[in-house]
């Protein structure tokens, strides 16, 4: 199977989440959850990254990063397989400590701050503490913003503070922003809009046209390595980008899709390039080519498949091309 695309650029944001194998409470002890910190300050410092927000609970943890480099995945390798190794000497065992790769979802500026939100609740959501008393658990970015002395020199405090209405980073605004947090822990409408059930799902979070410009910029070798079932949004992306250049190749136009009959030629290999080489479903190529029903897109897909070579000069076209 492959396996689940890395995108990397110079200052891109990311909410990483990981668990413990099995759903196991590695960080229940304190020297494993004081190693995992050290752990991830050593690793921030060495790697220039920027911590907007952290938290570290019983059996996974929420990290909101953003890279200055184009460096998440060596960090993100270096981290937990340090951590991980320091897990299992203490304890004389072997074999993985994470659940698998962690889960690393593109932000972007505007959802940075919901993200932030999302990770300081996790302890109010597990039933750890209350909204109003988030001071008191010491694992969590929440913890530091409400505690100046105890501040990393990497992290922004900043950007939770000012997704919850342009706070200072004073102490009413700090306080002010506690008092936030304990009304959107109890404001279930306001958690949907910002997003918080989909907080970790997905490849990206953020407007539509952010996504473009992202995938806009993705290779063909990025998107082979896209799992099936994954990412639909991407794989949509892949199937848009591949009828533009097929329609280059043709000398169509998009006006040409909706001006011409549903079984025209140019359509039929269009249709079953798409199907073939980038395993498109029917029911796309259906509505984006505009063949009609997704039986007829079968029906005429199969039959030019019996074609001898030659016989169709706009699949000649296509195969050229490649």
């Amino acid at each position: 199977m492959a396996r689940k695309i890395r995108i990397e650029y110079p200052g891109a944001c990311y909410h990483v989440i990981n668990r413990g194998n099995y759903r196991s409470h590695i960080f229940e002890g304190a020297n494993a959850r004081r190693k995992f910190i050290k752990t991830l300050q050593e690793c921030c410092q060495a790697k220039g990254w920027v911590l907007h927000a952290w938290c570290l609970m019983g059996n996974h943890y929420h990290l909101c990063i953003q890279t200055p480099e184009p460096n998440l995945v060596e960090g993100m390798r270096w981290l937990q397989s340090t951590f991980a190794n320091h897990f299992n000497r203490v304890r004389k065992a072997s074999g993985h400590v994470f659940q698998g790769r962690y889960k690393a979802i593109l932000l972007d500026g505007g959802a940075l701050g919901p993200v932030c939100h999302y990770i300081h609740l996790n302890p109010v959501r597990a039933g750890i503490v209350e909204a109003g008393k988030l001071e008191d658990y010491p694992h969590s970015s929440f913890h530091q913003l409400a505690n100046k002395g105890k501040r990393w020199p990497f992290c922004d405090y900043t950007t939770a503070l000012d997704a919850a209405g342009h706070l200072a980073d004073t102490p009413k605004g700090r306080e002010m922003y506690k008092a936030y947090l304990a009304w959107l822990a109890e404001e279930d409408v306001s958690q949907k809009r910002m997003g918080f059930e989909n907080m970790c799902k997905g490849w990206a979070q953020g407007t539509k046209e952010f996504k473009e410009r992202v995938l806009a910029n993705m290779d063909a070798g990025d998107f082979a390595k896209v799992v099936e079932g994954e990412a639909s949004e991407i794989r949509e992306a892949l199937f848009s980008r591949s009828l533009a250049e097929i329609l280059t190749i043709l000398g169509k136009t998009e006006e040409d899709l909706g001006n011409t009959k549903k079984g025209e030629p140019w359509k039929v290999a269009a249709a079953r390039y798409l199907r073939d080489k980038f395993l498109a479903p029917n029911k796309w190529i259906a509505e984006n080519l505009q063949m009609g029903a997704v039986s007829h897109v079968q029906s005429k897909v199969s039959c030019h498949r019996k074609l001898k070579p030659g016989e169709d000069k706009y699949w000649e076209a296509l195969e050229k091309h490649e």
